[in-house]
């Protein structure tokens, strides 16, 4: 008879644990729990420079509760759900590589150009996840945003005739309202983006051609393996992470002075450095048990996805003192400054 290894006695308990819960829900990175714990956290680190509305109790607990929409509104139709789940993740191996053949530092710089790659090798275009974009692409629309507000603020106040000051009074709060939903549902890829397992090849375990014993797994990891996933961001979460633990662990502001383009590798690249502390947690016991080494592990990469997204917010409101708006674009800094007085056809006229 073959004695069973320390391992897959961990994990034999791990998969029964799991079972008793009942089936696991389709992979969210984190569950609902956690995502508003990245949400919630984020949203009261919030620096005093961005604008008063979003420290508002009613634009706080808006944001948390968005945070979960990608999640509530999967299941939409085929061809929502195609597009929009592989925005939850990104698929890098052990050495660094998309699909085998593409280094994750050397991502094109469009979606379209990276799902053409692995077209190319035989890949479906969404394949392997496109997080990084995801985050970038809302990133710039966050950006935007505040910029659209700021110009619309500044007609409020200062708009040409009544008409426009009227108008540009309705659009700044219209213009809020984008905000608030904008930060929430982009807030959730940020999020996604710290759980190591969303930004793993291995996340769900390994595939059988995974044998060397010296990648993350020992040979033969049993196929227990594969309820981790969603025991780990959900119920897990649920019964041993409140956000008094995850404000415990949040990161001290990091100002990269740097592109999202830059930034959003770098964080991912920090995720994946933890999906081997993972399974060694997990082989040990450590989510079986609710080890308070487990319970920190968790606490942590919550706090990063928090961490990022207030930093990521706080670098796109700078950012937006530096765009363009209306049509022709007319730069912020000259309505901000009254060089352009603003009219509502400034805007966008027909």
């Amino acid at each position: 008879m073959v004695r069973p290894t320390p391992i897959r006695r961990s994990l034999a308990a791990f998969a029964i644990a799991v079972a008793a819960l009942g089936a696991a829900a389709p992979a969210s990175a984190w569950g609902a729990r956690g995502h508003e714990l990245v949400a919630h956290a984020a949203v009261e680190a919030f620096s005093k420079n961005l604008p008063s509305f979003l420290h508002t109790r009613d634009a706080r607990e808006a944001i948390i509760i968005l945070s979960r929409e990608l999640d509530r509104s999967k299941n939409a139709g085929r061809i929502h759900d195609i597009e929009r789940d592989p925005g939850h993740y990104i698929n890098i191996d052990e050495n660094g590589l998309i699909a085998g053949f593409l280094p994750f530092t050397q991502l094109p710089q469009l979606k379209s150009d990276f799902g053409l790659q692995l077209t190319v090798k035989g890949a479906g275009p969404t394949m392997y996840g496109y997080l990084p974009y995801a985050i970038e692409d809302g990133w710039q629309q966050l950006a935007k945003d505040f910029a659209q507000w700021r110009a619309s603020k500044v007609g409020a106040a200062r708009g040409k005739t009544a008409a426009d000051r009227a108008w540009f009074a309705i659009d700044l709060k219209v213009r809020e309202q984008i905000i608030i939903r904008d930060i929430g549902v982009w807030g959730h890829y940020v999020g996604d983006a710290s759980q190591p397992l969303h930004v793993s090849e291995h996340h769900d375990g390994w595939p059988e051609r995974y044998k060397d014993p010296m990648t993350y797994p020992p040979p033969g990891y049993p196929k227990e393996v594969r309820t981790v996933h969603n025991w780990v961001e959900g119920p897990f979460v649920r019964a041993n992470i409140s956000i008094t633990d995850v404000k415990a662990q949040m990161p001290a502001p990091r100002e990269c002075a740097c592109s999202i383009e830059t930034r959003t590798p770098q964080y991912i690249t920090a995720t994946l450095a933890q999906v081997r502390p993972l399974y060694e947690l997990l082989a040990a016991g450590g989510f079986r048990d609710a080890t308070p080494a487990a319970k920190t592990f968790l606490a942590q990469r919550i706090a990063a996805g928090a961490g990022e997204m207030r930093d990521m917010i706080e670098d796109a409101w700078k950012m937006s003192g530096t765009l363009q708006v209306g049509y022709p674009l007319i730069p912020l800094g000259d309505i901000e400054s009254g060089k352009v007085v603003l009219t509502r056809d400034l805007i966008g006229s027909d």
